[in-house]
């Protein structure tokens, strides 16, 4: 049989970044000490909860059992009956307008408590990819192609070249904040669009200021977690 150690990291194999054991322990209740034995140490545990399987197979999208994941025994992979999603590419960080309008300076120095959450994306959103919660209702365009209720979670690659018509996060120089708009040309001149039919037109398009700064590419959008 297995150990615990040895079922974790092959279910985990994709998913070794930077903070996954402070959001497992958040997720089950238990500290980091705790995660890291499920993980390293077959001497200190060789078992956990079904109850904690499960939330770490919905969670993280794993491919196996929960019986098998908590305790070694088969079958290893569950019946399902639901065809398989897209691999989760990683964890991220969701963060703060603020944080995102700093992510450069930030990111190297970045620990898994300053974060809200780490969040799965099937996207690669490069070494430095994060996390950014929409706010207001300024993208949302229920009758068309692309709409960003607010609360949805977008998934951004700072390390991409914005090109027009991509959904960007722009620093404002004034506010020292980050901004979600689309990035438009308009008669050859930048321009950030709200996409929100019904914005008022003075706002609706905000032309890019001296000192304004790409902060990503939004290569994704999703609910978040949901209860």
């Amino acid at each position: 049989m297995t150990t615990l150690q040895d079922r974790m990291a092959e279910a985990f194999k994709h998913l070794r970044v930077r903070g996954l054991n402070t959001d497992i322990a958040r997720l089950c209740g238990v500290s980091v000490p705790s995660v890291t034995n499920w993980f390293s140490n077959p001497e200190k545990v060789s078992t956990i909860s079904r109850s904690n399987a499960e939330k770490l197979i919905a969670r993280y999208k794993l491919d196996v059992s929960p019986a098998w994941l908590a305790e070694g025994l088969l079958p290893k992979y569950a019946a399902s009956n639901v065809s398989t999603g897209p691999d989760v590419k990683g964890l991220y960080p969701l963060i703060s307008e603020v944080q995102a309008g700093m992510w450069t300076e930030l990111c190297d120095q970045f620990q898994p408590g300053d974060a809200e959450s780490w969040l799965a994306s099937t996207k690669n959103l490069g070494q430095a990819g994060y996390m950014l919660r929409v706010n207001g209702d300024s993208m949302e365009d229920p009758g068309g192609r692309f709409s960003f209720p607010d609360g949805m979670v977008l998934h951004v690659n700072p390390d991409l070249t914005p090109t027009p018509n991509q959904f960007v996060i722009v620093r404002r120089e004034a506010t020292k904040e980050a901004t979600f708009k689309r990035y438009v040309l308009l008669d050859g001149e930048p321009y950030l669009e709200a996409i929100n039919p019904d914005w008022p037109k003075d706002k609706k398009f905000l032309k890019l200021q001296p000192g304004d700064a790409w902060c990503g590419v939004v290569v994704d959008a999703s609910l978040g977690n949901l209860p």
